[in-house]
């Protein structure tokens, strides 16, 4: 919005001219969502807790966590309309890039409300079925690919980290290769989402690295001199990510140890589709598993627990995903937490690195 009064008045109003700078806008972006994510959500706990929508935990599956009964849940639908609002203020809206993340948030977000809605008055029996959630992620990651592989701008290489002059063209393939990223970012993160503040954070570690990898993906000469592909209108979707960042840093003044509220589905399968989306518009795809390296060992752990025990009927964890094992091993909630942040903080660093080693 504010982009389009800089195009519209920049010459009567020379002080707009401010406004074409995307460092700028991505710095008031990420105020922005934060802002809103502090005066509102109090109001939406409140609101939440009056509507008597609190978490549902069950004895069998979680017996560590009954203190939790009741919290307010669905907090995750004020992230996705702070993002989406700071986004639309501050984000070039005839970027194709920007429309096409708005749609992903629209459209898992009303995937993970209905999940959420549906769990909360019926129960986890009268929740969406999980082929019925694959069903509309595969759909939403095949629209992605086709969007992608008819796109003049974007090509259906793959980048190897490390490697210059090495790339891999998966072709038509690469249609579904967005459809395994989408649907493995964003059931990741839904997975990682089981302690206070855990996934909130982890999300905010690889906002941050992206938003320096769509800024240098976008520009030019950043580009040339890193040696990565320059992906015009790219560098936009640094105000997108900017807003995340801010969202999740408000969002985690609330949801931090001990939590006031959780995101629900709502908010983890849209952040972590967002995050999937992004990393296939700027071309850093495979780039996804080292940034999300929490995530990727959250639902790595929950696949080898169900082969472990449907091959050998043992189990390699005592719990899965990772974080309720060492919930088990004695481990305090809060000292996960901080460790996987860590975790998260580094390897974000390490996929910084990769920029230049190359």
């Amino acid at each position: 919005m504010f982009y389009f009064l800089y195009s519209l008045f920049h010459y009567q109003f020379p002080i707009l001219r401010i406004l074409k700078y995307i460092t700028f806008r991505s710095a008031f972006s990420a105020l922005t969502a934060f802002s809103i994510m502090l005066i509102f959500s109090p109001r939406l706990i409140r609101k939440l807790q009056a509507l008597k929508i609190g978490e549902n935990v069950r004895q069998k599956d979680c017996p560590d966590h009954m203190h939790k009964q009741g919290t307010p849940t669905m907090g995750g639908i004020l992230i996705v309309l702070s993002v989406i609002v700071s986004t639309v203020l501050w984000a070039d809206l005839s970027n194709k890039y920007i429309l096409l993340c708005i749609f992903v948030c629209v459209w898992l977000g009303i995937l993970g409300f209905m999940d959420d809605y549906l769990k909360l008055r019926y129960g986890h029996a009268g929740c969406f079925k999980k082929r019925t959630k694959l069903i509309f992620q595969i759909a939403l990651g095949l629209i992605l690919g086709l969007v992608v592989y008819f796109d003049k701008d974007l090509s259906t290489r793959l980048d190897v980290p490390f490697l210059k002059d090495f790339a891999i063209n998966l072709g038509v393939f690469y249609i579904l290769f967005v459809v395994v990223v989408i649907v493995g970012s964003s059931n990741a993160v839904n997975l990682t989402d089981g302690l206070d503040g855990l996934a909130i954070g982890s999300v905010l570690f690889v906002a941050i690295a992206y938003s320096a990898l769509c800024y240098v993906t976008g520009h030019m000469k950043f580009s040339a001199y890193l040696f990565i592909p320059f992906i015009p209108k790219a560098g936009e979707l640094t105000v997108l990510c900017s807003g995340l960042i801010g969202a999740s840093l408000g969002f985690l003044w609330y949801n931090s140890y001990p939590a006031s509220v959780f995101m629900g589905d709502v908010g983890s399968l849209t952040l972590g589709g967002l995050i999937g989306a992004v990393s296939v518009f700027i071309k850093k795809e495979l780039l996804l598993v080292l940034v999300g390296i929490v995530f990727v060992v959250e639902a790595v752990s929950v696949i080898l627990q169900v082969l472990s025990f449907r091959i050998r009927k043992k189990r390699i964890f005592k719990m899965a995903p990772l974080h309720h094992h060492f919930e088990k091993l004695g481990w305090h909630e809060s000292k996960i937490i901080v460790r996987f942040w860590i975790l998260g903080a580094i390897f974000a660093l390490l996929t910084l690195v990769t920029l230049k080693l190359r």
